[in-house]
């Protein structure tokens, strides 16, 4: 579970920063506090579903384009040995 909330939190912080927000920023737009903005980005929180739709909202895109990418495998690096 813990790597879903740190994959969904990669892609808010890909999304906003895409957008050039600030955590603040997002955060006045989505109408939650910028810790709040912080912790969800370094997968901290499980975040209910009413956050989730102020974080879309806030970023301007669809709920459902929030998850595009979330719950995929990551790839490893070439450089970085097998387990």
């Amino acid at each position: 579970m813990d790597d879903v909330r740190r994959a969904l939190g990669r892609r808010v912080r890909e999304l906003r920063t895409g957008l050039k927000l600030s955590q603040e920023q997002l955060a006045e737009r989505s109408n939650l506090h910028w810790t709040h903005i912080s912790g969800i980005e370094r997968g901290q929180f499980n975040i209910s579903l009413n956050t989730l739709n102020r974080l879309a909202k806030g970023i301007g895109i669809p709920l459902s384009e929030l998850f595009a990418g979330v719950g995929e495998p990551r790839h490893r690096s070439a450089t970085r040995p097998s387990r």
